[in-house]
């Protein structure tokens, strides 16, 4: 139980702290200032040439010729609505006859309250076709990690990394699988991957645990390029520093090290404004070390969809940029966000929905196992403080 003396109090002794905290973003503000003026008076193949004079392979990112055509990183998106209504009739009419698929995951890693070591892993996906009728698809992949698939370590225990790495390359072959099979049927839907491309995560593990993460990504955007098919990223809330270092890299110093939403969101005042595509060019563990080849085949753009948050990252194939669709892909995008809830794609909030393992369901799950491993006359019991816990909720 919160007390609410205690927290006043305890907010009170670490007063100085908070305001040390906002003095230190206001000088922040300033370096923006002073960065960003420098930085907007030069064209993109001046901003090529100083990232070479200064001999910085990975400067965070690298610009597309749109950066030439925007004005103070903006491209305005110049459709306004009187009403919601409006503004999901224009979506409908952008997505008409155009499918979407999207797939999201979701695990039970192995618990330490359960007797026997499993751990679960979901895989779901929704593809709408906006046809008439409401034509959709909902389906879901279940799979089990057996003991022997969690990988024990020192000390009898059995990390959750293998439930996580599983789900994340699970996700990647089933958007490959159901690119496949549309390509089959000639038929070019847009593919959401709920996250990015740019796994700098994996530069902080082992290289073994690593390298599946890094196949995974590169298959998925190989396999779009062979099929020709449409793919986004879309990063919700990034704390992605590029074109912050790109910034650095040509007009510092001195450097600044907020984020890049807190960098651009003052350049996209209206619903729909979004940032030039960039090349990604992320410095970071994996680039440094030699293994981040696929960064530079990944383009990114901010645009803002909610007018109370940062503006979101989408990624697309650089390929895709370079084609001359990024323009229509990002329109059925924020199409996508408008039928969605908060700013959010609603392909991906259903494939979550589909996706989404609650607690509910993994008692249900814990008791299908109970069962199972009773059938198979292993031992099976959960510890009298998980019983305790269930009783009080």
């Amino acid at each position: 139980m919160l007390s609410r003396n205690k927290v006043i109090d305890a907010l009170q002794a670490k007063r100085t702290n908070f305001e040390a905290y906002q003095a230190g973003q206001r000088s922040e503000l300033d370096r923006r200032r002073q960065l960003l003026e420098r930085f907007l008076q030069l064209t993109a193949a001046e901003i090529s040439a100083r990232v070479t004079e200064r001999e910085q392979a990975w400067p965070g990112a690298l610009p597309t010729p749109e950066l030439d055509q925007a004005q103070n990183l903006c491209l305005p998106f110049d459709q306004r609505w009187q009403n919601h209504q409006e503004a999901r009739a224009w979506a409908l009419t952008v997505l008409a006859g155009k499918p979407v698929a999207a797939v999201d995951g979701s695990q039970i890693p192995p618990s330490k309250e359960i007797s026997a070591p499993v751990g679960a892993v979901q895989i779901g996906w929704y593809i709408n076709y906006h046809a008439p009728g409401g034509r959709y698809e909902k389906d879901v992949a279940f799979t089990v990690l057996a003991p022997d698939e969690l990988g024990e370590e020192e000390g009898g225990e059995f990390p959750d990394w293998r439930v996580n790495q599983q789900r994340f390359v699970g996700e990647c072959t089933q958007l490959a699988t159901l690119m496949t099979r549309f390509a089959a049927a000639g038929e070019r839907p847009l593919f959401f991957f709920d996250g990015s491309f740019i796994i700098s995560f994996a530069g902080q593990i082992r290289p073994a645990r690593a390298e599946p993460y890094l196949q995974a990504v590169r298959t998925l955007l190989a396999q779009a390029q062979t099929l020709a098919m449409p793919l986004v990223g879309f990063v919700d809330s990034s704390g992605s520093h590029d074109v912050v270092m790109l910034v650095n890299t040509v007009a510092g110093p001195p450097n600044m090290s907020l984020t890049d939403g807190a960098l651009l969101a003052p350049l996209l005042p209206n619903w729909g404004d979004r940032t030039p595509f960039f090349i990604c060019a992320r410095n970071d563990p994996l680039s440094q070390q030699g293994q981040a080849d696929f960064y530079q085949e990944v383009a990114f753009c901010y645009i803002r969809l909610a007018a109370e948050r940062p503006p979101e990252r989408i990624e697309l194939p650089r390929w895709l940029v370079e084609s001359g669709e990024a323009a229509a892909i990002v329109d059925r995008v924020r199409a996508e966000c408008v039928i969605g809830a908060g700013g959010y794609p609603y392909a991906i909030e259903t494939a979550d929905a589909v996706a989404v393992l609650q607690q509910r369901d993994r008692e249900h799950f814990y008791a299908l196992f109970q069962q199972f491993a009773e059938q198979q006359g292993m031992p099976f019991h959960v510890s009298r403080k998980q019983l305790s816990k269930q009783a009080r909720r």
